[in-house]
């Protein structure tokens, strides 16, 4: 039973839900605008549209965000009766008028007639339409003389319908037709343009009276006159024609004579023209017959001179581009070995000294970083290696007997003394050997080794002495 209440209550929402959708869907008559405002969005500008309009549709209305009202289409007729209205060339006309104005349903213009014109009555519509309409019908006969206004109806009725409907789309309505029923000026200009154009018909009627009066006497003297002449023309044509038929025929013979003539000269002519035609091709066969043995002749030659001689040419040619590749690659592959025992060199100058390099910085660093130390060190280590070569300097000399006729010196110095010494001396000291190096011996280094020449050339002299 609850299940059943259950299911009951589910239907009635649903069909309260039904009723609700089918109470907001609203048709709009062909006689009418649907506006639809309230949340209706916005356009593809992002601007926020003040009402929807449909006209012919139907469109489902949001509860609570919309609402919508009708628009009228149906049109409605405005006596507009200008009186004074000042004209081109100042002068006051009236014009009385009738408009017929309608609620357009033309898109851009359905949505201003839903901004301006909804929610008011078709009196109020009607009058602020007139109010338009006056407006501009003075603006347009203030344009125009009274002569167009009075004889050109349609342009009037143009420059009106373009002004009054260019006005009204701006609050949604269209104009449909206009109506001037009369005309009239205060100064009587209007009827007196009337009366001028009915006398001018009356003149103008009088006046083709007259002309077809006086053409009636005119034509009928000038049918006489015609007949006259047309008979002394006959005459005249009937003896020209005789005339003219004689010189035909005595044309017609001399042209027969001529043209016999002409066809024999032209015969004459053809047959020369022929023969000399047929010795001109055969003079030209036979030039083309000595023009194509010539060339075969010189395409003999060629064959026999020029080909062979081309031919060793390019054999030349090919031995001699051989021959310089050879030589180019002979001379390439010794460049490549030259360069490669010059890049063996290198590597093994960069080796050695590249080890030299890290010796040296091995010895630098053993002594705390002192380079003078450093090259005390190596000059120790060189020491012997020094002393021996300074041994061979003299070590083969042979001195196989010594006679000295000694004397004494000024100075009480034997002579044979001073010259042990000067021959020891001419060896180059230790000292010397250092400095022209670029190096200096320590001090305590450099004077032993005076001490110990002068002692050992001290010795030496004694002993030669005694």
């Amino acid at each position: 039973m609850q299940q059943l209440a259950l299911v009951t209550i589910i239907l009635l929402i649903i069909f309260v839900v039904f009723s609700m959708i089918l109470s907001r869907y609203r048709k709009c008559p062909s006689d009418k605008i649907l506006v639809i405002y309230g949340k209706i969005g916005k356009t593809t500008d992002g601007v926020t549209r003040s009402a929807r309009c449909i006209h012919g549709g139907a469109s489902f209305i949001l509860p609570v965000f919309q609402a919508y009202e009708y628009l009228d289409l149906t049109p409605f007729s405005i006596e507009v009766n200008l009186t004074k209205a000042l004209s081109k060339q100042n002068i006051r006309v009236d014009v009385p008028s009738r408009f017929t104005v309608g609620i357009s349903t033309e898109p851009g213009v359905m949505t201003n007639a839903a901004e301006r014109l909804l929610g008011m009555k078709q009196d109020q519509i009607q009058e602020l339409a007139k109010d338009i309409i006056f407006g501009q019908l003075r603006l347009v006969i203030a344009t125009m003389d009274i002569e167009e206004i009075n004889a050109d109806r349609d342009k009037f009725l143009a420059n009106v319908s373009n002004n009054v409907e260019a006005e009204l789309k701006k609050i949604g309505l269209k104009l449909i037709n206009v109506n001037v029923t009369d005309i009239k000026d205060e100064s009587g200009y209007i009827e007196a343009l009337g009366k001028e154009a009915a006398a001018k018909a009356i003149n103008d009627a009088k006046k083709s009276v007259a002309e077809k009066d006086r053409d009636g006497s005119i034509g009928e003297a000038n049918a006489k006159r015609d007949e006259r002449i047309q008979v002394a023309e006959a005459n005249a044509r009937a003896v020209e024609g005789e005339n003219q038929a004689r010189i035909t025929i005595a044309n017609s013979e001399a042209d027969r004579r001529e043209k016999e003539a002409e066809a024999n000269r032209k015969a004459t002519a053809a047959e020369k023209v022929q023969t000399a035609k047929a010795l001109e091709e055969a003079y030209v066969a036979e030039q083309e017959a000595e023009k194509a043995r010539a060339e075969r002749q010189r395409a003999t030659m060629f064959a026999d001179v020029v080909v062979p001689a081309e031919i060793e040419k390019q054999q030349m040619e090919i031995a001699a581009e051989a021959e310089a590749e050879k030589i180019r690659r002979m001379a390439k592959g010794e460049a490549d070995a030259i360069l490669a025992e010059m890049e063996a060199r290198a590597k093994g100058m960069y080796e050695i000294l590249s080890k030299q390099a890290e010796g040296f910085k091995m010895i630098v660093d053993s002594v705390g970083g002192d380079a003078r130390n450093a090259v005390l060190l190596m000059v120790a280590d060189k020491l012997p290696e020094l002393v021996k070569t300074q041994v061979e300097a003299v070590k083969n000399l042979k001195i196989d007997k010594i006679t000295v006729w000694d004397s004494m010196g000024k100075d009480g110095t034997p002579t044979s003394a001073n010259f042990i010494s000067g021959m020891f001396k001419s060896i180059p000291p230790l000292e010397d050997i250092f400095r022209s190096a670029g190096m200096e011996l320590p001090n305590y280094l450099g004077e032993k080794i005076n001490e110990k020449n002068e002692n050992s050339g001290a010795t030496a002299i004694e002993t030669e002495s005694k």
